[in-house]
């Protein structure tokens, strides 16, 4: 069955068929604004209920934790060629401020004490992270209607990732669509559409639900520490979610989700006069947390084994005043 399906590569123009047009019909389709009332600033977290959780912790049968992320260090993937170098990301600078030599010999023992520290230069969004709803804006607005003026040179006054600190944990379920459809990894330019996203719930035996935190799997992280590079995958060709998955997300109710790719959505996009149209709706529309650079060789690996693709998936952002976004360590727990 998998071979019926139709794989759209939007590397060939003809594919790219969106247009500025499509992304505002979407936005008074899918607009979530006062869903939860007028001073709301969780956005679909809000649909993972008590009762989820206490559900999700049910699913903890072997004890296994599994990490979902990359460590936070020069080799991360803020390097190579990549289109977007303005956005002046780089890879976390770890320095060291007091170590053992230091406490050999002897320069600190007016302190009464000899031990280390350390300190740690980095972007939020540089590795493992959530995009918070204040990342993304539509025109002058961001999430449930603020004004996008509430982002100051102060941090977000509106809908700062500190307030999700009790969030992101409930039930986690894998898709791994790359190998569903029998790829290692998925090709650039691969728009994952809602098909696949059925297509591989009906392999997996798994269905996504209301309060959820969907895993999505292309495959193309692994390819890129396979071959020891990350040229492009900064803001370069990816496989990603097609910009149709709006609707797939917004009828499943879902709490988060994340990729394995820097984008989340497929590239190149779907729309020339928009960059990363996927955005503009699920994150400042919709109200969705986005979850981006995860690794899930791992689990993927440990799903494939057991079959079971669901699990208590636990990551709370950083509660970092008024950011953006948070780096984060999420754990698959089976």
């Amino acid at each position: 069955m998998a071979a019926k399906l139709k794989f759209k590569d939007t590397r060939d123009k003809k594919n790219r068929r969106l247009t500025r047009k499509d992304v505002h019909r979407a936005a008074k389709r899918y607009r979530n604004w006062g869903r939860w009332g007028k001073d709301d600033e969780l956005g679909t977290l809000n649909f993972t209920t008590a009762s989820d959780i206490v559900a999700a912790a049910r699913l903890v049968r072997k004890g296994k934790v599994i990490s979902l992320a990359l460590n936070f260090d020069q080799h991360g993937p803020q390097v190579g060629k990549t289109k977007y170098p303005a956005l002046g990301r780089f890879n976390p600078i770890h320095v060291m401020t007091r170590t053992g030599t230091d406490a050999y010999s002897g320069v600190l023992d007016h302190r009464k004490i000899r031990g280390t520290d350390d300190l740690v230069i980095m972007g939020l969004q540089t590795g493992t992270q959530w995009d918070g709803l204040g990342h993304i804006l539509y025109y002058d607005h961001m999430w449930n209607g603020y004004d996008c003026r509430n982002v100051t040179s102060g941090g977000a006054q509106k809908a700062g990732i500190e307030k999700t600190r009790e969030k992101m944990v409930g039930r986690g379920v894998l898709l791994d669509v790359a190998r569903a459809l029998g790829k290692k990894w998925l090709p650039d330019g691969c728009a994952i559409t809602n098909e696949m996203l059925d297509f591989t719930e009906r392999k997996q035996n798994v269905r996504v639900r209301r309060g959820d935190y969907l895993m999505v799997r292309t495959g193309h992280l692994e390819r890129c520490l396979s071959s020891k590079s990350w040229d492009g995958y900064p803001g370069g060709d990816a496989p990603g979610l097609a910009f149709e998955t709006v609707d797939w997300i917004h009828k499943r109710e879902i709490a988060g989700i994340a990729t394995d790719t820097w984008g989340a959505e497929v590239r190149p996009n779907e729309a020339e006069d928009t960059n990363q149209p996927w955005h503009w709706i699920t994150i400042p529309i919709m109200g969705l947390t986005v979850g981006e650079i995860f690794d899930f060789a791992a689990l993927a690996k440990d799903c494939a084994e057991d079959k079971r693709y669901e699990f208590l998936f636990v990551a709370p952002a950083l509660p970092i005043t008024g950011a953006v976004g948070s780096p984060v360590n999420p754990l698959a727990i089976k």
